[in-house]
């Protein structure tokens, strides 16, 4: 009788423990879910809002600093940010006076990527004219300071011309060229009408896509800014180019509202 008494009391010790199973199962399936939706919480408020700073004259490549920054730089950083997880809204903040209209071009396709997945809003500090402007057009909202400068609108070949002072000095210069406009840039001499003629086209024909592009994503009257007249911040809410008065802070509280829109 003493096996079988050991073979009762086995089993039911075993019955005891599958009871005692499902109760502590439903209890750590709750307790899982209950620490998961703590850490999403902490998730979710734990985003940030980050600023990618673009300074300095524009132009194509992949360098930042002597008053000068790349398109590649800055692209680089905002699809970046845009990638992030922990990243809910972007503010570009900008400190330039333009460059090349290729650099802007350059920036605003990875602008345009970052803005598809997260807000994307501009502070401007001292100034965003021009080129860096461009840029600014495609964001969410744009911040300025009341005395920030900006617009700016409008493309420029500059053109020089030292021959007088040459000959005067007495330096001559002999090219060997393949064509006729080969050294159309060069200052020893001046341009010829052709030239001038053809130089006044690509200038224009630049303008009035960079005008275009700006008057499709800004709510801007086209004759208040193909002038290439500079505003200040505060006038630039008036007439469109500029969405918000505010500090850099206000940009990123800003950003940070728009996020939870979303």
């Amino acid at each position: 009788m003493g096996f079988l008494d050991d073979q009762i009391q086995a089993i039911e010790t075993r019955k005891r423990r599958r009871t005692l199973i499902v109760p502590i199962f439903i209890i750590l399936f709750f307790l899982t879910l209950i620490i998961g939706g703590m850490l999403l919480h902490s998730y979710t408020h734990g985003k940030s809002v980050t600023v990618v700073v673009m300074e300095g004259e524009l132009f194509t490549g992949d360098f930042s600093g002597s008053g000068f920054t790349g398109s590649e730089r800055v692209g680089r950083n905002l699809i970046g940010a845009a990638d992030d997880p922990l990243v809910e809204a972007i503010v570009l903040r900008v400190n330039s006076p333009g460059g090349t209209p290729a650099a802007a071009q350059e920036i605003i396709e990875d602008l345009k990527y970052a803005r598809a997945r997260k807000p994307v809003v501009v502070s401007i500090g001292d100034m965003a004219t021009s080129a860096a402007y461009y840029v600014c057009a495609y964001a969410d909202r744009i911040y300025a300071n009341p005395d920030s400068i900006t617009g700016g609108i409008g493309t420029v070949w500059i053109f020089y011309d030292i021959s007088h002072w040459m000959e005067k000095e007495g330096y001559a210069v002999t090219v060997i060229k393949s064509g006729d406009q080969k050294d159309m840039t060069y200052p020893y001499r001046p341009l010829s009408s052709e030239e001038e003629t053809y130089a006044r086209d690509v200038v224009n024909r630049s303008f009035e896509r960079f005008v275009t592009d700006i008057t499709g994503q800004r709510n801007i009257s086209r004759d208040v800014v193909e002038t290439g007249r500079l505003f200040r911040g505060e006038e630039g809410r008036n007439i469109g180019l500029v969405d918000e008065l505010g500090n850099l802070n206000a940009a990123i509280e800003g950003a940070r509202t728009l996020a939870r829109q979303r």
